[in-house]
């Protein structure tokens, strides 16, 4: 069996990394013919440098990725695909992988085709909504999680709702070594003649140092011969923002104590020989951690599997580890308690030897060979188990169960007697913002959605909120504004092209599918009197969402002669556009694709429903397919982003990636279905809606269960965590798309099936 291992790698310094080289030791040590560790597979090292050859890496390390290039993450991923390995196994800690949080690592475990294995260092109990999310998508892409406590288990069940028989314990590994009979450690002048308290590790304030330096006066009135060994360099992250400042504060805290001669620091990273001599030469081995949020500790785990006196704060993982007798438990920052359990210790050697006797029998079921074979049973088994076909199907099957529950719960927040306001910050209403024509428009189409669907009461109350705010937009001249305070005063005098044909839009579908008689005549008041702005249009996103407009209009009132002059009129310009741009590698409207693009094929898809423009309806597909082809063929949705324009033969810009972009190409795809019913078009408008849901760059959600809206984009680091008005009904309106497209396949495959059978 051959795995890659994902993960930091000596000689970087850093306890994931330690431990990563010691599970493929482990693993090796099972298979005694193989000669080196590259014969069991290799390492895809992590780099927290911009430098390729910071570290001198061994033979074994095949990949390397730089922490914070996301490319690096993706090439990886086809690197290990196109080897011979047979499994992945994957350390999992937040601060080891670029973007927020650590979401670089998501794309790349989303395109293997190997089994995966993942092992949770650190296991939240209170994670941000981007953690929580990277927890999840590592759990579904992985055929076993192995954590390495049960309160691990409590919280993945419970908290990040990953079902049981997906996880697996299988606890930290320690050295397979004995205490040698002549112990160097001993003759150290640190330990000579003096009874040791020992800390190792890296150094930094979350280790709660302090409090054992505080609780050495009252150890020492009693035991002047004890020495407290702090060993292990300072933290390199904190080095690099503080310096010594730690480890100085500590000293001096010390000198005020009248105790620095009791208090010695060994500033170095030690081997594990070297570590099992300082821990069998030590009397009590102290880890008085701040707080208890620690799932995992490995210097915890090589304590008891040296056979070490532990005395510890209750953090979670020393709560486990250290019942049954095998350590004793003080509270966090309890001076005094620290010091009354060393002193009765060092006063009843019979007790101190027992808890070093418990200490030891426990760690011999977890020293590096035994965990080794553990591990070696779940790749197998992954191997075994694994279809990667079943991944495939999964990411593209139209699966209606996948859809969370449709809620206006945010829509209804951000909604006022004005109406919706086009900003939130995280998912709370941003006032200062005001309102924009532009989402009322949006926000009118949506709840026309919803209340076709099921006739929901809550829509229907928000119908005359948006509607009116259409109409309190509107100026003398019929044109609108767009933007509104949240004092209510205008804040332009005319909104931009894009504003009026949303609101364009909004209301040739109120006038199609009115809730009321009394509504579609307000509806056709206004946009009869905004008509002479029309043929004003300069720009084409204006002019395309216009016709989407006049298009709804025209399928209800189809004897409007004017109307129809005015659509093929404005569908002309569109076409002309193309035209002029357009070549055998470009198939586009314009020399750059900038946003909302699919608005564009939608628009005149719309518009030869309607006049039957053969010249229309070929543009649609020709644009659709080029459009599809850049931004789906990777398998799932990745827009045009925001963040600079694709310009022809210049570089595609992967972030900042918009909801709207979104919505449109799911519009598109389902008009396209309603006019050619090909199933391609139900697949790809489905595949563009899971852009929400996580099938994106990021592999991230932006749809958010909690307070039912959606972020407002992806970056290149993560979420952007805003919920505002553009992004949340982008979000429903495509939805609504989605559960309507399900209903017209359904009914046609069924029409269909009856035609075969007669």
């Amino acid at each position: 069996m051959k795995i890659a291992y994902i993960s930091t790698y000596p000689p970087r310094e850093c306890g994931i990394a330690t431990f990563n080289q010691n599970l493929m030791r482990a693993i090796d040590a099972n298979f005694p013919k193989r000669n080196t560790l590259s014969d069991g597979g290799f390492v895809v090292a992590l780099n927290d440098s911009e430098d390729l050859h910071e570290y001198e890496y061994p033979e074994e390390v095949k990949y390397i990725i730089r922490e914070n290039h996301q490319k690096d993450y993706i090439r990886a991923a086809n690197y290990i695909n196109t080897s011979n390995v047979d499994t992945c196994i994957m350390e999992h800690e937040f601060g080891i992988y670029g973007g927020e949080s650590g979401i670089y690592i998501l794309p790349l475990i989303n395109r293997l085709e190997k089994p995966l294995i993942s092992i949770l260092h650190t296991v939240l109990k209170d994670p941000s909504y981007v953690q929580r999310i990277i927890i999840r998508e590592i759990a579904e892409q992985s055929s076993k999680i192995i954590v390495m406590s049960n309160r691990a288990v409590e919280f993945l069940t419970t908290i990040y709702d990953i079902p049981a028989d997906k996880i697996q314990i299988i606890e930290h590994g320690v050295p397979d070594v004995e205490a040698p009979e002549e112990n160097p450690v001993s003759n150290l002048s640190q330990f000579k003649n003096h009874r040791v308290l020992l800390t190792f590790g890296l150094i930094s304030r979350n280790k709660g140092l302090e409090t054992v330096v505080k609780a050495l006066p009252k150890i020492v009135a009693k035991h002047p011969d004890v020495m407290y060994v702090v060993l292990g360099n300072t933290h390199p992250g904190v080095i690099k923002n503080s310096g010594e400042e730690y480890r100085d504060h500590l000293k001096t805290l010390a000198a005020q104590l009248g105790v620095s001669k009791n208090l010695s620091f060994i500033n170095k990273f030690v081997s594990e020989e070297e570590l099992v001599n300082y821990l069998t030469a030590c009397e009590i081995y102290v880890t008085p951690y701040l707080n208890e949020a620690q799932i995992t500790s490995g210097t915890l785990s090589y304590a008891i599997g040296a056979g070490a006196a532990v005395v510890s704060t209750p953090y979670w993982h020393a709560t486990e580890l250290l019942a049954h007798n095998r350590g004793r438990i003080f509270d966090f920052k309890d001076i005094d308690a620290l010091a009354d359990i060393v002193n009765e210790l060092l006063d009843q050697e019979r007790v101190l030897n027992e808890l070093k006797e418990n200490a030891y029998e426990y760690g011999l079921h977890l020293r590096w060979p035994v965990i080794g074979s553990e591990y070696i049973k779940v790749a197998q088994e992954a191997c075994r188990t694994h279809d990667f076909s079943d991944k495939i199907l999964r990411n593209s099957i139209v699966d209606p169960e996948i859809l969370p529950k449709f809620s206006l719960t945010h829509v209804i927040r951000l909604t006022d007697d004005t109406g919706i306001v086009q900003h939130a910050k995280y998912g709370i209403p941003n006032l200062k913002e005001g309102y924009c024509l532009d989402d009322n428009a949006r926000a009118l189409i949506m709840a026309l959605m919803a209340y076709q669907r099921n006739k929901s009461k809550e829509a229907f109350e928000l119908l005359p909120l948006y509607l009116s705010y259409i109409h309190y937009m509107q100026t003398d001249d019929c044109n609108f504004r767009n933007f509104l305070s949240f004092s209510r005063q205008y804040l332009d005098e005319v909104g931009s092209e894009d504003s009026f044909g949303r609101t364009i839009w909004a209301l040739g579908h109120l006038i199609s599918c009115a809730a009321s008689n009394s509504y579609r005549e307000f509806a056709l008041e206004i946009f009869g009197k905004s008509f002479p702005h029309f043929s004003k249009l300069k720009h084409l996103r204006g002019m395309a969402n216009t016709i989407i407009g006049i298009s709804l209009y025209l399928q209800v009132i189809p004897t409007d002669d004017g109307m129809v002059k005015q659509l093929a009129d404005l569908t002309q310009p569109l076409i002309d556009a193309y035209e002029n741009n357009q070549s055998a590698d470009w198939q586009w409207f314009e020399e750059k694709m900038t946003y909302d693009n699919a608005i564009l094929p939608l628009a005149l898809l719309h518009s030869a429903e309607i006049t039957g423009n053969e010249k229309a309806k070929e543009i649609a597909l020709k644009t659709m397919a080029f459009l599809d082809k850049l931004t789906l063929s990777n398998g799932y949705l990745s827009p045009v982003g925001n963040d600079g324009w694709y310009y022809r033969g210049g570089k595609f810009p992967a972030f900042d990636q918009q909801a709207i972009e979104t919505m449109a190409m799911v519009l598109m795809h389902f008009q396209a279905y309603q006019i050619f019913r090909k199933p391609e078009y139900i697949e790809k408008m489905f595949l563009s809606y899971k852009w929400f849901l996580g099938e994106n760059t990021l592999r991230a959600p932006l749809y958010d269960h909690e307070t039912k809206g959606c972020c407002d984009g992806l970056l290149p680091t993560g979420i952007n965590r805003n919920q505002g008005a553009e992004s949340t009904l982008a979000y429903l309106i495509s939805h609504l798309t989605v559960l309507e497209a399900f209903e017209l396949e359904y009914e046609y495959n069924k029409s269909a099936k009856k035609m075969e059978i007669c």
